[in-house]
Order: structure tokens, then C-alpha cells, then sequence
């Protein structure tokens, strides 16, 4: 019947909505019957209706009173229903992940909204809702393990959302005046006339003076303990443990212990075996930072108004670094058992520091790119980042990767190999120092370089010619171009 109804015309007289709803309480042996009168009634009324709607369209007087039996049906075709959603699979590296909760129970979500977020050894993966609707039951608690495929919340399908339904109510009736059935609340008759005012009392007595005060003890016969308790209340602070520990001491002398994320522990254990599995080594350098200044500088202006992103100093150690593998082969390849692998290819991990942790996506075919190519592809995976969008698929790989320490202001350290790798390259910050330049003594930007590599594999020959060559491509960009 409903689909009957749906099917006619949206505004029906008061007469026949009543035939529709007592034909839905009847029987089921009585529908077809019913069904049949209310056709032809719909039938008649339709026809008459546009009728008397043509006829009474000349006449402005009258109009409300005359329809004020007809009403309006509007029908909807939302389905309501509720569907589970599940875990999204996994690269073929990850199996499991930990649940954060970004909503709760009640909460109305959109179409592709981030509802829960599943924490994995090496990204965040986000859930999304397939279409709007309210979360009606979460399966799962915070903080459990979950597998692809396994059930977290149901979603009941909805429109306009849980802050939508109260504005579906209709208003309320404003409420009537206060006694309007009691005429003007019975105002009080008027008042009796004023007796003969009584004789004024006689003046009352003068009130005797108040007792003289004690005087105060004197300070001597104070405790000087009592004094001091009193003025250490006086300037005491109330101290709250802080919101977030991580972020603050207040000084309270109290602990909160949370649970390591998944992408930490992760870190934790692979920078451990990268320790305990390579005889790892570090050599240094220092790099003359003038030459790359000023060609940056010269650069710098038609370069974001040809690509829109600026000309950094991060592009111009990756060329080099890809240029200096190039020479040195085996710093581009790794130890796997009895045997080494070496790659034809240059693929450098970039770390990138975010609020989850260390991340190291990757870079691919890097010898075949030029500082636009290299800027752009930064871009790319710093805003990836910033977002937490970085996915497994942007860190698996890699042949070297290279640490930027000196955009926190890092004088000189000795970075990690990033398993399974062999190698990695350690940037600083630039620094004015005094150097010696043809017997003369002058200040100029200095950085100092560091490369830690396995000595397993590599040895210190071809750890030094590789920073060597480093040092060279950055100290003077042409000899790139030149191949020397």
C-alpha cells in the first residue's frame, strides 16, 4: 500500500489518506478489495481535484477556507538500514594493527569520514565510513588488536545526522499566557481608608557604648611554628598533574604510564637489530656551504615561479648523495646471508620527523632526477606526512637514506643505518666558523657531514671517496654535468 501511495499524487484530500491507513490495519484477505476503491477513489479525486483547482483559481476570496481539508504527503525513498564495517586490509607486511577511537556511540558521520584509526608497525590506516549515518554499536574496544577483515563498528544509515533529529521535531507550542482564564487575576479590591495614625512612640534610650576591645596578644606570645605554617598556607600552590605528560612537568612528582605505540615499538626494535646485526662505523667530513648558498640563492626566485615550491638545500644533497652512489656502487648494496645484493637502481629514504614517530618514505629512481624533480617529490611526501597519509606502500624499499638534523639546529651526530640498508647520511646545521682557505683565515658557512655505513661490507676506502665525492657535488654543482 505504501508504494501505492507513493505512486499518486503528492497532495491528496484528508478522506482518502484515511482510506490509505485504515486499508494498512486491515487484513490480509480484505487488501485486494480495499485496493480497488482506493484506485477509483484516487482516480475521481484526482480528476476532480485539478477540476475544482482550474475553477477556483479566478477566485482570490475564500482560498484557505475552501482547502483547508487538503494536506500534503511526502513520501521518502531512505532505506533505513545498518551495515558492519570492517578492518580495511593490510599491506602484505602488516597483519594487525591497534584501535584508536575518533568518535563514539550516537555520533553521526559523513560519507568517507575517518571514524577510526588502526595503528600498524609502520603507518596509521584511517576507517571510513561508506555512506553517512549514525554510529549505532562500536564492537571493539580502544587500544585492542585487530585483524583485516574483522568487525569494528555498525553504522545505521541516516540523513542530516544525529544533531539533524531534534530539528526534525516540530517546534515546540509556545506556551500560553499565564491565568488567562481568570479575568485579570482578580485585581485586589482598594484599600480600606487609613485608621487615626497612633501616637508616635517615645524616643527610645541612648544604647550604651560597646564594651572596649581586648587588646591583641602580643607577637611574642605567638608560636613562631604557628606563624610560619600560617604564612606558608598564605603562599602555597595548588599544583595539577599536567593533561599531557609528554608535553609538561608541573613539577608533582607523580608518573602516568602509557602504552608504546605500535609505530614506536616498530622503531624501537629495528633501530636495536640494526645495532646488534652491523659493524657500523662512522667517518666525517665538513662541507663549505658558500657555493650552494649562492647558487640557491641566484636560483632561488625563478624557481618558484616556474615550479611554485621553493629551492631548498635538501634537493641538492640528495643529487648528490644519488651522483656519489653512482661512483661508489657497493654503498648501494646490502648484506642478505651469504651473499651481496647490489641494485641498479638508487631509491634514498628521507626521515621525516612526525608527531607518531620517526618515518622513512622513500624516493625511487633518484639518479635519473634533477632538483625540480627532487623538490616536487619532497613536497609531495611532506604533505603526505604533515597529514599522516603516509602509507606502507611510500616506506618499502630503499637503498640509502639520508637524516636532516639540522633543521633542529644539530651541530654533529652519528645517525643509524636504516635496516636493510648499508649506509646512511647524517646532515647538520650550517654554522659560521673560521676556516683556512689558501693560507688566509676566513669565515665561511660550514656543515658537517656524517656517514655511517656497515663495515661488513663497506670499507673505509669507499666510505671516505663516497663523502668525498658528496662533499664535491655540493661545494659545486656543475661537476655533475661535467661527470667528475
Amino acid at each position: 500500500m505504501s508504494g501505492i501511495i507513493s505512486l499518486t499524487s503528492r497532495r491528496l484530500p484528508r478522506s482518502v489518506l484515511k482510506l490509505g491507513i485504515r486499508s494498512l490495519d486491515s487484513e490480509v484477505k480484505t487488501f485486494s478489495g480495499v485496493s480497488r476503491q482506493f484506485s477509483k477513489c484516487v482516480t475521481s479525486t484526482s480528476s476532480t481535484f485539478h477540476q475544482e483547482l482550474l475553477m477556483k483559481s479566478s477566485t482570490n476570496q475564500g482560498r484557505i477556507s475552501q482547502w483547508n481539508d487538503v494536506r500534503d504527503i511526502y513520501t521518502s525513498s531512505v532505506v533505513f538500514q545498518s551495515e558492519s564495517v570492517k578492518v580495511p586490509p593490510f599491506a602484505d607486511s602488516v597483519s594487525e594493527g591497534d584501535v584508536k577511537f575518533t568518535v563514539k556511540v550516537g555520533d553521526f558521520v559523513k560519507a568517507d569520514e575517518v571514524v577510526m584509526e588502526i595503528e600498524t608497525d609502520k603507518t596509521t590506516v584511517g576507517v571510513p565510513a561508506p555512506f553517512g549515518g549514525v554510529i549505532e554499536k562500536i564492537l571493539v574496544s580502544d587500544g585492542d588488536t585487530v585483524k583485516a577483515g574483522q568487525e569494528l563498528f555498525i553504522l545505521k544509515k541516516a540523513e542530516g545526522g544525529a544533531a539533524a533529529a531534534p530539528a526534525a521535531k516540530p517546534a515546540a507550542a509556545p506556551t500560553p499566557p499565564p491565568a488567562a482564564a481568570k479575568p485579570a487575576a482578580a485585581a485586589p479590591p482598594p484599600p480600606r481608608p487609613a485608621a487615626a495614625a497612633p501616637p508616635p512612640p517615645p524616643p527610645a534610650a541612648a544604647a550604651p557604648p560597646p564594651p572596649p576591645a581586648r587588646p591583641a596578644a602580643p607577637a611574642a606570645q605567638i608560636p613562631v611554628a604557628a606563624i610560619r605554617h600560617a604564612q606558608g598556607i598564605e603562599s602555597a600552590n595548588v599544583k595539577v598533574p599536567p593533561a599531557d605528560y609528554s608535553r609538561e612537568i608541573t613539577g608533582t612528582r607523580t608518573e602516568q604510564r602509557v602504552k608504546m605505540s605500535r609505530m614506536r615499538q616498530k622503531i624501537s626494535s629495528r633501530l636495536k637489530d640494526a645495532q646488534n646485526v652491523n659493524a657500523m662505523l662512522t667517518t666525517f667530513n665538513e662541507i663549505d656551504m658558500s657555493g650552494a648558498m649562492e647558487f640557491r640563492k641566484a636560483n632561488l626566485d625563478a624557481f618558484v615561479k616556474k615550479y611554485g615550491i621553493k629551492f631548498g638545500f635538501m634537493s641538492i644533497f640528495t643529487k648528490a648523495s644519488a651522483y656519489a652512489l653512482q661512483d661508489q656502487p657497493v654503498v648501494n648494496a646490502v648484506i642478505e646471508g651469504n651473499e651481496i645484493v647490489y641494485r641498479d637502481y638508487v631509491d634514498i629514504s628521507v626521515a621525516v620527523a612526525t608527531p607518531k614517530g620517526l618515518v622513512v618514505p622513500v624516493m625511487r629512481n633518484v639518479e635519473g632526477m634533477n632538483y625540480a624533480d627532487i623538490e616536487i617529490n619532497l613536497a609531495a611526501l611532506g604533505e603526505k606526512a604533515k597529514r599522516g597519509a603516509i602509507a606502507v606502500e611510500d616506506m618499502d624499499g630503499g637503498t640509502f637514506t639520508i637524516s636532516n638534523g639540522g633543521v633542529f639546529g644539530s651541530l654533529m651526530g652519528t645517525p643509524i643505518i636504516n635496516p636493510p640498508q648499508s649506509a646512511i647520511l647524517g646532515m647538520h646545521g650550517i654554522f659560521e666558523r673560521p676556516v683556512a682557505i689558501k693560507g688566509q683565515v676566513v669565515v665561511r658557512p660550514m656543515m658537517y657531514v656524517a656517514l655511517t655505513y656497515d663495515h661488513r661490507l663497506i670499507d673505509g676506502r669507499e666510505a671516505v671517496m663516497f663523502l668525498r665525492k658528496v662533499k664535491a657535488a655540493v661545494e659545486d654543482p656543475r661537476i655533475i654535468l661535467a661527470g667528475l
